[in-house]
């Protein structure tokens, strides 16, 4: 059974940005016991509690939802110091009844205050936020029909609906919330099958399906095939069910994917690991046929058992490769999700730090995305991040020494497997450009 830890999130999440967590000071604002007595099941939703993890550590976590089975009440708990990917139903015994703290029904706080501002903190008043919003073309209409978007998207996805998924020979905890049909959520396990990602409630399902399934690696054509590693590109539009079955599979391990069924406008590129039972996905992305914002990249996975064995790289490299194929520059579509921000900016930072160590001479920016097909914009960010690059009479600057360079390959991951372009067997997608007579 594939299973994260806590100590894995946090590695990871050490190395992202965070808002800032409420103090402790702030949380000891509220009572951790009912007025005159103990608090007793059920909890309200909202409020804050020590729940007790599998790793036997207690952590406080938020409720999210409750509910009650043959008389014994469990909670729907977000662990406040980690991503939502570890949400989890815990049984009430779990919970530590010492130690609750009431839900804030005030909410935070939503005091405006302008981010341009000379003086920290400084509310803005009604005219200067008026003319703030004139002069930065604020769409207040879009802004809020958004938000309120943003609030359905999340009150509908807040509790996840399949705890585990059966792939393969790997069984995988799920992170997130996935639209499935109805009748196959709300329930503990989901059964796929590996290759056209069907999906079934029942393993004796899956084992007479797997009776009359003639598939042994992905729909599409195999555009790429060295040692065991092999990429199949699926048109979204010839294979949509398969397609759509993806981003569903995709979903329960991606917090913000939105796009689950209108599959035909993208290019679906599935990477495998090959052997004598077949090509077993190990990630996969995606891209817009036709992105007039030239993004080569649309969403990016690699499955949980095979995270953290370079695979992920893979993928990136891949998307590159074929963005130097086309002849242009790329870069993903934003926002990245946080293991995809870690996976892009180390891909950035190795492929760059080992062409400043192999040229000779000047390099501008514009040669080395030429070269890389990485867009200006993130070699840029990425140089910046390193302290390589200065902005000097309206040009920016590399300013490195053969020291420099070194010293961040030592501290940078480890050098990644390449893509081998002679393996690369692929025309750029056209689109359809004829006109009906």
């Amino acid at each position: 059974v594939f299973l994260i830890t806590m100590a894995e999130v946090q590695k990871e999440e050490n190395e992202l940005v965070k808002p800032p967590m409420l103090t402790s000071v702030a949380l000891r604002e509220t009572t951790n016991q009912m007025e005159g007595g103990e608090w007793t099941h059920p909890l309200p939703i909202g409020c804050r509690a020590s729940i007790k993890w599998r790793d036997g550590k207690h952590h406080m976590a938020e409720i999210i939802e409750k509910r009650q089975d043959e008389g014994a009440w469990s909670y729907y708990v977000h662990y406040v110091e980690f991503n939502r990917r570890l949400d989890e139903w815990t049984a009430g015994t779990n919970v530590d009844m010492t130690d609750v703290q009431k839900p804030n029904k005030k909410g935070p706080a939503t005091d405006l205050t302008s981010s341009t501002d000379s003086t920290p903190g400084r509310k803005l008043t009604r005219n200067l936020k008026r003319r703030y919003d004139e002069i930065n073309h604020v769409q207040k209409e879009e802004d809020e029909a958004k938000s309120a978007l943003e609030k359905e998207h999340e009150e509908i996805t807040k509790v996840k609906n399949i705890d585990v998924i059966e792939l393969g020979r790997y069984e995988i905890d799920t992170w997130y919330f996935s639209p499935y049909p109805e009748e196959f959520s709300n329930t503990p396990k989901l059964y796929l099958c590996e290759f056209c990602l069907k999906y079934m409630k029942k393993r004796k399902t899956l084992c007479r399906h797997k009776t009359k399934c003639d598939l042994r690696h992905p729909p599409g054509n195999e555009i790429y095939r060295k040692d065991s590693l092999s990429v199949f590109e699926v048109d979204g539009k010839k294979n949509k069910i398969y397609c759509q079955n993806l981003c569903l599979l995709a979903k329960l391990f991606l917090d913000h994917k939105t796009l689950y069924y209108d599959v035909e406008p993208f290019l679906f590129y599935i990477m495998c690991d090959c052997d004598s039972h077949g090509c077993h996905m190990v990630g996969y992305f995606s891209k817009e046929k036709d992105s007039p914002d030239d993004y080569n990249l649309a969403c990016i996975l690699t499955l949980p058992p095979y995270q953290r064995k370079g695979y992920g790289k893979l993928l990136i490299a891949f998307s590159y490769e074929l963005s130097k194929k086309e002849g242009k520059v790329g870069s993903p579509e934003k926002p990245l999700s946080d293991l995809g921000l870690l996976s892009f900016r180390s891909y950035w930072t190795r492929v760059l730090l080992e062409i400043l160590r192999q040229h000779q001479g000047n390099l501008s920016i514009k040669d080395i995305s030429t070269m890389t097909a990485i867009k200006t914009e993130d070699i840029i960010a990425t140089l910046q991040s390193l302290n390589l690059i200065k902005y000097w009479k309206g040009q920016h600057i590399i300013s490195v020494t053969p020291k420099v360079i070194e010293d961040h390959l030592k501290t940078s991951s480890r050098q990644p497997t390449l893509i081998d372009p002679e393996f690369l067997h692929w025309v750029p997608y056209q689109m359809d450009t004829k006109v009906k007579k």
